[in-house]
């Protein structure tokens, strides 16, 4: 065997995993969303950036006001989802690099001074973040359904701030009645891989 991860656990996350389209109506606990963000923070990122935030939507008038700035397609999924996570980048994420990157605490000045570089820095850096929080719902034996058909505009306006860029909308929950589409096809490791 290749890889030390247990078969089981790579079908949890990989194989098996899929997009979920529909959810049970069982709650997605404060628990569980700490012990996801608790197993994922860890995952690695330039300099130690964090950008990432989460913003959950529970409430069922945060619900409605999400909903509305859905595609037409994503609002059933998204009014329906046990819980409903906005992932953003906090483009001022350099504040906490004194403390998330000790041995070079000038980096915030140094580096990430200029608005412009810290918005190119906190997509990347917050996106691989998203990524590891969606392999941490699946992790928690949840689904994750993560969306970019969205108002983007008027998601940060409605919920963030100019500092924040929403990323994507991603329901969570335990997959409901007919939840998955098809597993659309994947690239072999020839047509991906080049060795030089």
């Amino acid at each position: 065997m290749s890889l030390a991860l247990d078969p089981a656990a790579q079908d949890l996350l990989f194989r098996e995993a899929r997009t979920a389209n529909t959810f049970t109506d069982e709650p997605v606990t404060e628990e569980q969303v700490r012990a996801i963000y608790d197993l994922v923070k860890y995952g690695p990122t330039a300099m130690n950036q964090s950008p990432l935030r989460v913003t959950l939507v529970r409430s069922p008038e945060a619900r409605e006001r999400l909903v509305r700035h859905m595609a037409e397609g994503n609002r059933p999924k998204t009014a329906t989802a046990p819980l409903v996570a906005i992932l953003s980048a906090d483009n001022e994420f350099h504040e906490e690099l004194p403390q998330l990157f000790p041995h070079f605490p000038q980096a915030r000045d140094a580096v990430f001074s200029e608005r412009p570089v810290r918005e190119s820095a906190a997509a990347l850096n917050a996106a691989l973040q998203a990524a590891y929080f969606i392999i941490g719902v699946r992790a928690a034996g949840l689904a994750a359904g993560p969306m970019t058909g969205v108002d983007f505009e008027g998601v940060r306006k409605e919920f963030l701030d100019d500092d924040h860029t929403p990323l994507m909308v991603v329901n969570i929950g335990r997959p409901g009645p007919d939840a998955w589409y098809p597993r659309s096809p994947r690239l072999e490791f020839e047509q991906v891989v080049t060795t030089v």
